[in-house]
């Protein structure tokens, strides 16, 4: 499935649940809790956080999904707003205690990247992105949806139209073969 084709499912998704609708709900939740959870553990740093600020951002989404205007942003830009917002308030109504002094700071180590790296990291990027080619393509996008988009297997194998054990089979298999593609 193309991105365009995903955004209009999670549109569609989102004018159901501002209808009312459940299991538009849970739809909307499989196809996008991966990244929020991404998005809300980067801002909370803890796992319990962000699971307990990701179910609240499900609440809003419910109760806000018929104000969701796709000519004003993505499906995925609002969504990830909310868990944005919602990671930052959750951070500000936490006791001062938890801070750290401001003298602390100059103990912490820098978390940019060094060039070296940077340029490393750029290398393998591209070579996994060739190794990734060499997949056949059904077996290509279902990786690529799997580990960048954070979609579960029973999605994809429901969206690809095959058997969840088939959907198992083409990551095992293409995994072993990146693996060997990366290990050349």
């Amino acid at each position: 499935m193309n991105q365009d084709s995903a955004r209009e499912r999670l549109v569609e998704a989102l004018r159901r649940a501002g209808q009312g609708d459940a299991s538009a709900l849970r739809d909307i939740y499989e196809t996008t809790s991966a990244k929020l959870f991404g998005v809300c553990l980067r801002i909370l740093g803890e796992p319990a956080e962000a699971e307990d600020v990701l179910q609240e951002v499900y609440m809003i989404v419910w109760r806000r999904a018929a104000t969701f205007d796709a000519g004003r942003a993505s499906p995925v830009t609002w969504l990830a707003t909310i868990a944005r917002n919602r990671s930052i308030d959750r951070l500000r109504a936490q006791p001062a205690g938890r801070w750290a002094p401001m003298e602390a700071a100059a103990h912490v180590a820098d978390a940019a990247p060094s060039a070296e790296f940077a340029i490393q990291d750029a290398q393998g990027a591209r070579r996994l992105n060739g190794c990734l080619d060499e997949l056949e393509e059904p077996h290509r996008k279902a990786i690529r949806a799997a580990f960048l988009d954070g979609l579960t297997y029973e999605t994809l194998a429901r969206q690809a139209e095959v058997p969840l054990g088939t959907m198992k089979s083409w990551i095992r298999r293409s995994l072993l073969k990146l693996r060997t593609c990366m290990e050349a």
